[in-house]
């Protein structure tokens, strides 16, 4: 029995493209401020050298999560 996993890393253009409510500049503020603002925490970030990959499941999850700390 075999598992498969459906990775959606994007990159921060991809991204932007696909889900447009995040712009480039409001996201690449994310990603660099993601020690602070818990982003790291939740590990939708993933470093391969320079390339930024953003894991769009734990990303909206992270999204989720504050929503539900300001209310």
């Amino acid at each position: 029995m075999t598992t498969q996993t459906a990775w959606a890393y994007l990159t921060v253009q991809q991204f932007t493209a696909k889900h447009t409510a995040f712009n480039t500049g409001g996201l690449r503020s994310l990603i660099f401020n993601e020690h602070t603002n818990g982003l790291a925490k939740s590990g939708a970030i993933v470093r391969i050298g320079r390339k930024v990959l953003i894991d769009e499941t734990k990303f909206f999850n992270w999204v989720s999560a504050q929503n539900k700390a300001v209310a």
